[in-house]
């Protein structure tokens, strides 16, 4: 029978395939039999695994980030055995074995046990630890405990295997992966018989990563001291505890001692715990407890810095898609030169630009600004455009498209978000515009002859009142005209060591003195102004300009 294989992605989600083929490829190219596109750390023909006789190898394609077997990188082809797990991008490929089954029944949480410690037990933090020299341990009789002196056997062992976790920091692993190799190390480091590690998700719940064995029956006292308090904790031997010694989980696994320290990182946070226990032939001491301490530790700043590595790589993504939404470049219309303009403070933001031509000639141009920064803002920006590009084809006439736009944005929008929003539609023949302003910063129009206008007027920010009504005004645009349409990112620019921001009297200034310029290169001026302004200090919101320059026909 075909051999298959398991492929775990970093949300957690497999699949298995039988391998029916004598050679399957997978990268981020679509013409891969495995095809990721979305996962960038792989190639675009990254690993093959084929049939090689009577066995299995897997050879990586010259990939940019390499492929691992077991944590190790190959640099050829590589036997493959059952259970053997290869890395590549954020997909770990298990061989010849089904996933293990990880299922948070495998943890029960029980009440009762350690309520009042005994002589047994021993309770340490990563703080004490790091705090002083001696590495204090506390017993339940409240006498401090000096570290014991450790042979050199044993000193050589810790230290080997505190350097083993310590290499992970510079391993960039697939989170699935990671989770493995901490279980491998800290049950290899103390000699434990079977583990589980457990880490919170999005929701705040406790979830298993991974597990050697299963039927764990953990007290919650121990689990709120670990999680809550950040303590470490060890029973030596279960049998001289009459608080878990009748526990079934206990008798029935034959466990002698278990320790539970907590997953935290070097600014006291608490990302998970993980929890260790051994047969009755071994008993666990403080010291194995001080290093799988000082390992958990490790372990989470690496987990943390793998976490924050795959959501720094989503938010490329959407990065990336969110730009491919926004104009590559305006529309040539006869007699009106465009530009625009938009970069996010973060990887993706709220602000929003485009350009609509009609059938008729007419152009409209629209910038809107989503509440909020980030993820959130750029969603609801998504939306926003996809429904604007759909009313204006049906709209009579600008009033009612927006009107029809709020009551759809109030229906689904979130109670602490809204957005501001203006549209003007302009004839280039006649230079007629028709606008609307829905509580968006007035955007400034600048005459052939220096004089200053902005265009308000319109009705209130979008997804506050859904019956809220709209309506439109109208302006004309003369030959050497110039419309500048903006979001507050750029009049919010703060000077370098004040709270004067940039303003829009000094925007209507940088208009004014380069009314000659065309669109992109006043866009280039007003960005250079208002980061001469700011003096180099980050700008606090996101940067979104739009350009209309009236030439005439």
């Amino acid at each position: 029978m075909a051999p298959e294989i398991v492929i775990s992605s970093s949300d957690g989600s497999s699949r298995t395939l039988r391998l029916d083929k004598d050679r399957i490829t997978l990268g981020r190219s679509v013409d891969n039999e495995l095809a990721y596109p979305d996962d960038h750390g792989l190639s675009r023909r990254h690993l093959v695994i084929e049939k090689n006789g009577r066995e299995w190898v897997v050879q990586d394609q010259n990939s940019k980030n390499g492929t691992l077997v077991n944590g190790i990188r190959i640099s050829g082809p590589t036997s493959l055995e059952p259970g053997d797990r290869v890395s590549a991008g954020h997909l770990v490929i298990t061989f010849g074995d089904s996933a293990p089954s990880v299922s948070n029944e495998t943890v029960v949480f029980v009440d009762g046990g350690l309520d009042t410690p005994s002589s047994s037990t021993v309770i340490t933090s990563l703080d004490g630890l790091y705090r002083n020299d001696k590495k204090i341990t506390s017993d339940p009789g409240g006498l401090a405990t000096p570290r014991t002196p450790v042979p050199m056997n044993e000193q050589q062992r810790y230290t080997q295997a505190i350097g083993r976790v310590s290499a992970m920091l510079a391993a960039h692993l697939p989170l699935v992966d990671l989770f493995r190799m901490v279980m491998d190390e800290s049950m290899l480091a103390v000699g434990a018989s079977r583990g589980v590690l457990m880490t919170f998700d999005q929701s705040e719940n406790l979830v298993v990563r991974e597990t050697r064995g299963d039927a764990f029956r953990i007290s919650s006292t121990v689990r709120d001291k670990v999680m809550r308090e950040r303590q470490s904790l060890l029973v030596r031997d279960t049998s001289l505890d009459a608080a878990v010694r009748g526990s079934q989980s206990i008798v029935d696994n034959l466990v002698r001692s278990f320790m539970a320290v907590p997953l935290q990182t070097n600014d006291q946070k608490v990302i998970g715990l993980l929890y260790l226990d051994s047969s009755l032939l071994k008993e666990f001491t403080k010291d194995d407890l001080n290093m799988i301490t000082m390992m958990a530790n490790i372990a989470a700043v690496r987990i943390e810095a793998a976490r924050a590595a795959e959501v720094e790589g989503e938010l490329r993504q959407a990065g990336d898609i969110q730009r491919g939404l926004l104009p590559s470049r305006p529309p040539v219309v006869p007699g009106v030169d465009l530009a625009g303009y938009n970069v996010p403070c973060r990887t993706v933001g709220g602000d929003y630009y485009d350009y609509l031509p009609y059938p008729d000639g007419r152009v409209a141009v629209i910038v809107a600004d989503v509440a909020g920064k980030g993820m959130p803002a750029a969603l609801l920006m998504s939306s926003l455009q996809a429904r604007v590009q759909v009313l204006v084809e049906d709209a009579p006439d600008l009033a009612s498209m927006v009107t029809r736009l709020n009551r759809v944005i109030t229906s689904t929008c979130p109670s602490n978000r809204f957005i501001t929003f203006f549209m003007v539609v302009l004839d280039p023949i006649t230079g007629d515009a028709v606008y609307c302003n829905a509580g968006h910063n007035p955007p400034v129009l600048v005459r052939a002859n220096g004089d200053v206008e902005t265009l308000e007027g319109g009705g209130m920010i979008l997804g506050i009142l859904p019956k809220a009504t709209y309506t439109e005004r109208k302006t004309k645009l003369h030959p050497g005209d110039v419309l500048v349409l903006f979001s507050d990112g750029v009049t919010e620019g703060v000077k370098a060591g004040t709270d004067e921001e940039f303003g829009e009297d000094r925007l209507a200034d940088t208009i004014r003195r380069n009314l000659k310029l065309s669109a992109e290169d006043m866009i280039n001026t007003i960005n250079r102004e208002v980061a001469e302004w700011a003096a180099g200090t980050a700008p606090a919101d996101d940067v979104t300009l739009v350009v209309v320059r009236q030439k005439g026909v």
